[in-house]
């Protein structure tokens, strides 16, 4: 058995096992009670900061690097595949697993970490989405930025749907995504052979490549390694790990180790499909751009702009741009949601702190769209794609601190007994990781060597070397930590502390209670709720609050028709009060009604406030206001509220 609040503590507790998949069911519905989570995290890999690696190996090289997509897919299958492991065996997700295994300090830079790579990634999704607005409708690049702030109340609306509408909501996007791309390759009519030849690992000489398409190379060798490098650093998304490890979890399964099984398989099946369908469209992307530009010796392409314009020229259909762009701002629709949701999920994890959905999916937007901004206005439109590639490079730091923490806790057999990994799938996960590892280091070393040689400020120099060793350290001790560590106290994930023992409780004692009147129907309900709390012995402090025009400017120095009525009818509401027994003062409040509740109820020194509740939302709010919000918040006494 749970405790009560056990649902609220786990990783996205609204969702957590909405979806039932233990029901008698069979056939089809059972198959589509496990799909869904997959798709989600799938949309990671086919995002827009893929899209220009994609068309950049496309235009240069081809066919040839095909196969780097589909080792990238099948690395990410492997640790999508652990993701939902650690979720359904020991239903944590990875920030949760984290928090458990490593000391406070270390699961804070983690938390930093992940939120600098969420952000990354948000930031590669406003800009794909911008770019992809201002290519379908001729929008400057900056209001295209700007307008991604509005699909904040989209996702708002959609967690309130359920995760089933979330998950339908991106399956049609995918599905968008897809069949613009199939109508293009149908167009564009590539190769096949030379596609199947793609598929042979190699990392093409320029020069000989070149040669044989008649063209003249000026690339040096290794711009296919760290194009390759560039492809599996955009396609490997450490954000996805965490968000798969919490997704599995709003399925509810079976805790028999035949319903475990079962669940494993069926996660495994989702992911495999979902992720292959991420690779078909990236290979799309990639084979688009070397059938359009590669064989035709625009072999300069590299920008996502730069193939939209010539796309129709080239093929010849004017329809050929146009679905680019509209499957260019799905992808970055798709994959902001999930970006948010991973946001939510580190946050709960490492930190056990829960905020404003709206709030939390304002702040990520906004961390990614400032950047943008200022980007765009102090070098212009032309380097964007420069924006892009860097998110990417963040997103490569971050990849290590998430991979190998997840390939710990999956080989745990103390806490994962019988589904811990194998032995065999242990070795090929640590060389994998240390293959993925070596590659984004070469990708960021690289980068660094070339601004070592150009800057002369050595400031900055002496920070990046800090920089590195301290990255370098952080990686080796996530590590070993694991390995050796003995007595380490394993942090609690709950969302909640845990309760107390109960025998000695301070029961308050009220000895004046505050009534807030507004004259309405209501106003009898809310003093009887008052008296039901504090009997006919205690004091009564009956305020009410002017608000007309002439109050709000001149304060208590008003004389006007509302406040002689008001004083009145307070008055007599007293009056009737004394003659049933009761200690009762009247007051009257001029000016801003939450800050006039707030002095009175502290110059009386009351113990608890009684107030009534308007009834009113959403933009209701915004026109009558939202006094009960603000006068709970300031106040440091009860306030109890009735809603008549």
């Amino acid at each position: 058995m749970h405790s009560p609040d056990y649902k609220y503590n786990q990783s996205l507790g609204d969702a957590h096992e909405s979806v039932d998949t233990t029901s008698k069911t069979k056939g089809w519905r059972k198959i589509f009670s496990f799909i869904g989570p997959a798709y989600l995290v799938s949309v990671g890999y086919m995002d827009p900061g893929n899209w220009a690696t994609d068309i950049a190996g496309g235009s240069k090289y081809g066919y040839t690097l095909i196969w780097v997509l589909l080792a990238s897919n099948m690395m990410a299958l492997l640790l999508q595949s652990f993701s939902a492991r650690l979720g359904i065996v020991r239903r944590r997700d990875l920030a949760q697993a984290n928090r458990e295994a490593y000391p406070k300090k270390i699961n804070f830079i983690l938390w930093v970490l992940a939120e600098i790579a969420i952000a990354a990634t948000d930031l590669a999704e406003v800009l794909g989405m911008a770019i992809g607005i201002q290519l379908l409708f001729g929008l400057p690049l900056i209001f295209g930025v700007s307008i991604t702030v509005l699909d904040t109340f989209l996702l708002l609306y959609l967690q309130k749907l359920g995760i089933r509408k979330i998950e339908a909501f991106i399956i049609a996007l995918i599905g968008i995504i897809g069949v613009c791309f199939l109508i293009n390759i149908i167009i564009a009519q590539p190769s096949i052979n030379e596609i199947i030849k793609g598929f042979i690992p190699s990392l093409p000489d320029a020069k000989m490549l070149y040669q044989q398409k008649g063209l003249i190379s000026t690339l040096p060798k290794e711009t296919a390694l760290y194009l390759a490098i560039g492809m599996i650093g955009a396609t490997v998304m450490p954000h996805n790990l965490y968000l798969h490890s919490a997704l599995i979890q709003t399925r509810k399964i079976n805790r028999t180790n035949k319903g475990i099984r079962e669940a494993l398989k069926w996660s495994l099946i989702d992911s495999t499909i979902a992720l292959n369908i991420a690779f078909l469209i990236n290979a799309a992307i990639l084979i688009l751009a070397a059938t359009v530009f590669f064989n035709t010796g625009r072999t300069d392409v590299g920008e996502i702009k730069q193939a939209h314009t010539l796309l129709s020229p080239v093929l010849g259909k004017s329809i050929a741009s146009t679905l680019f762009a509209i499957a260019l701002i799905a992808s970055g629709q798709s994959s902001t949601i999930t970006g948010t949701l991973s946001g939510q999920i580190v946050m709960e994890g490492y930190l056990r702190i829960r905020i404003n959905p709206l709030m939390r999916r304002l702040i990520t937007r906004l961390i990614a769209i400032i950047p943008a901004i200022i980007f765009i206005l102090s070098t212009g439109e032309d380097k964007i794609d420069s924006l892009l590639i860097f998110s990417q490079v963040i997103l490569s730091i971050q990849l290590g601190f998430a991979v190998i923490p997840l390939i710990h806790f999956v080989s745990e057999k103390k806490k994962m007994k019988e589904f811990a990994i194998k032995s065999y799938v242990k070795i090929i996960a640590w060389l994998m990781a240390t293959l993925l590892i070596i590659l984004n280091i070469k990708m960021i070393s690289g980068s660094l060597i070339t601004y070592w040689t150009t800057a002369d400020n050595w400031f900055i120099k002496l920070l990046i070397i800090i920089t590195c060793l301290f990255f370098l350290w952080l990686l080796f001790y996530i590590i070993l930590f694991p390995l050796i560590k003995k007595g380490h106290q394993s942090a609690s994930i709950n969302m909640h502390h845990d309760v107390h023992d109960l025998k000695d409780l301070n029961i308050p004692n009220y000895r004046k209670v505050a009534v807030a009147l507004d004259f309405s129907q209501k106003d009898a309900q809310i003093i009887s709720t008052a008296i039901g709390q504090g009997g006919k012995e205690k004091q009564y402090i009956f305020i009410h609050i002017v608000e007309s025009a002439t109050a709000k400017i001149h304060g208590d120095q008003t004389a006007d028709y509302e406040t002689e009525n008001d004083k009145e009818q307070l008055d007599r509401i007293v009056t009737q009060m004394m003659e049933k027994g009761f200690v009762v003062k009247g007051i009257l409040g001029f000016k801003e009604t939450a800050n006039e509740i707030i002095r009175i109820v502290r110059e009386e020194n009351a113990d608890l406030l009684i107030i009534g509740a308007h009834g009113h939302k959403g933009i209701k709010d915004f026109i009558y206001g939202t006094t009960i919000n603000k006068v709970r918040h300031e106040l440091e006494i009860p306030v109890f509220i009735v809603k008549a």
